[in-house]
């Protein structure tokens, strides 16, 4: 039994492992230039603050870390997302480990996951959406370690508190889990321990508040720039009273469309779809808030405000829908169907990175072909030309500012946008069209 247990844990380490490689390889041969994102997350991490015009640091903390190490290799930075993906799945098959005690039964949860495209097609970008999937999932995870125990551990606390403020320091969207994560928390405490409240509880709540006060410094000092941007992003200002329908039924076509690989999938699995809601049971309302909640929440916001909600936004939050469909079917799952689930699964595994190549080799008109390396070696070479010094600065949109920054010798800093008023600070600098790069004085 041992042996079968390692067996099966070995198949699933292989899995992770080729998916990891996959992923890294593919984008690496087929793309020229890293993804527009992931420039900006880098152009961010040159200069890095405690926000950003866009978003909040977490993923451009990241990226430059990875540059650090790395310098400019594209092919690093397509393994950090992925490196983001595992650990999220690792940490599914962890809580899921716990709710279901099947070997077998925790892994299909996670393999589920590869029929959603969030998990493999839109990874090799590594953006707020990427960033966030391994703290949503540790979010989670140590929110079930509080919860189960009737005196919680002090570590676990610190630990949720420290997992739920990188993840909102990824992007504020996170807000979605965390405010679910409340919920159940109330729930589990007042309904069903019916407890008094453990003013320990709050240990959490401390630390994340503690953890976020540089960057709500940062945020009033800046006029809220980020908020700003991310409620423009959504349209609310021009809001129309018929988006309050449109915008949510245009949302529900898209969650549907999105599961659609997820639930033929599903299909080879389990022999009935016969749903027996049991609301005594901890597991089950635990799930039913950490996969349904947040994504009600997202639809009332849409019903109440009117706003559009952009489909890559959703990344994280079917993180464990795998466990949660596993959990709901547990008794109805069908073994003997296992070889059609995995030959599909298989498909599915690898059908994505084939898609992902031919686009990428047939149109070359993408952001990832754009030759970010040539136009930095033509612009170093008109620096030397004229200067002596290395370029410490460059100016400019994100998108051609930022590849120079990644892509020049000196890593210059990203000092923002196009603004005179930057360049009377400068000691020397050139101005090609409009980017800027210089020295300080």
């Amino acid at each position: 039994m041992a042996q079968n247990k390692k067996k099966t844990l070995n198949l699933f380490y292989i899995f992770l492992i080729t998916h990891l490689v996959l992923w890294t390889v593919v984008p690496t041969l087929v793309n020229k230039n890293l993804p527009l994102d992931l420039i900006e997350a880098l152009g961010w991490g040159s200069n890095l603050d405690w926000g950003f015009n866009k978003h909040p640091p977490g993923s451009a903390f990241f990226a430059e870390v990875f540059f650090r190490i790395f310098g400019p290799q594209d092919w690093a930075f397509y393994l950090l997302s992925q490196i983001f993906v595992i650990i999220s799945f690792y940490v599914v098959f962890k809580l899921s480990y716990e709710f279901l005690n099947d070997l077998k039964m925790s892994i299909i949860s996670v393999l589920l996951l590869e029929s959603i495209f969030f998990y493999n097609f839109t990874t090799p970008e590594f953006n707020v959406n990427v960033s966030q999937l391994p703290f949503w999932t540790l979010t989670v995870y140590f929110t079930w370690k509080v919860l189960k125990k009737n005196e919680p551990n002090f570590f676990d606390l610190v630990l949720l508190g420290v997992f739920a403020a990188v993840g909102f320091y990824s992007k504020y969207l996170f807000l979605y889990l965390l405010i679910s994560i409340d919920l159940v928390l109330i729930y589990f405490i007042f309904v069903i321990k019916k407890n008094k409240f453990q003013f320990t509880y709050l240990i959490s709540l401390e630390v994340f508040l503690l953890l976020l006060i540089p960057h709500l410094v940062w945020l009033t000092n800046n006029d809220y720039v980020t908020v700003t941007y991310g409620l423009a992003r959504t349209g609310m200002e021009g809001a129309q009273i018929f988006n309050h329908i449109i915008n949510p039924i245009i949302f529900v076509l898209k969650q549907i469309g999105i599961l659609v690989p997820f639930f033929v999938l599903s299909v080879f699995l389990i022999k009935k779809f016969q749903i027996k809601i049991n609301l005594n049971d901890k597991k089950l309302v635990f799930l039913i808030f950490v996969n349904i909640v947040p994504i009600v929440l997202v639809f009332a916001t849409l019903l109440i405000t009117g706003t559009k909600f952009r489909t890559m936004w959703m990344t994280p939050f079917y993180l464990f829908v795998g466990l949660f469909i596993i959990y709901l079917f547990k008794n109805q799952i069908n073994y003997k169907n296992i070889n059609n689930f995995i030959i599909t699964f298989i498909f599915l595994f690898l059908f994505s990175p084939f898609v992902y190549a031919y686009i990428a080799i047939l149109n070359d008109d993408k952001r990832t072909d754009y030759p970010g390396k040539e136009i930095a070696n033509k612009v170093q070479t008109e620096w030397d030309q004229n200067f002596d010094q290395p370029i410490d600065f460059v100016i400019g949109d994100e998108w051609k500012a930022g590849n120079l920054s990644y892509h020049l010798k000196s890593r210059p800093k990203w000092e923002g946008f196009l603004d005179n008023n930057k360049l009377d600070d400068a000691k020397e600098y050139i101005c090609i069209d409009d980017i800027c790069v210089g020295t300080y004085k």
